[in-house]
């Protein structure tokens, strides 16, 4: 059974996928969601959308720098998008999540979501991701 948090993660890239398609903020979303929401939505799920679009910028930049040349954040599937776009702000911003577990979730994600090919591009890309954080980290 997944657990309280995959849940959440899962509530999230809904989330941000839904804000993408519809061209709305990702807060609008967020708060027609938690008006609707049975059962409510999870605090994490909030704390996720709330620190993806407050870092988004900085989120986007870290993606981008380690796309394929020619390759862009736009051609990217939306459901990778969102999902990377999570596990970056957990690797970047939340102490409590090891970054090998916001890898492996985001592959999950992607792996039930997404194309057949999606679960090793994700996992390669936020693989660069964790290896820059480490190395700025020395």
């Amino acid at each position: 059974m997944p657990s309280a948090r995959t849940k959440a993660r899962k509530r999230a890239l809904d989330i941000l996928f839904e804000a993408e398609l519809r061209g709305r903020t990702l807060s609008e979303t967020l708060a027609e969601r938690s008006l609707d929401a049975d059962p409510p939505l999870r605090d994490y799920t909030v704390e996720l959308v709330r620190g993806v679009e407050a870092h988004q910028e900085s989120i986007d930049r870290r993606i981008s720098a380690h796309l394929a040349k020619g390759w862009s954040l736009a051609r990217m599937p939306r459901v990778d998008r969102a999902a990377i776009r999570i596990a970056t702000y957990e690797i970047d911003y939340i102490d409590d999540v090891p970054d090998a577990v916001a890898v492996a979730e985001a592959v999950e994600l992607v792996g039930e979501l997404s194309t057949d090919e999606s679960p090793a591009y994700v996992n390669g890309l936020l693989g660069s991701v964790v290896e820059d954080k480490a190395a700025a980290k020395q």
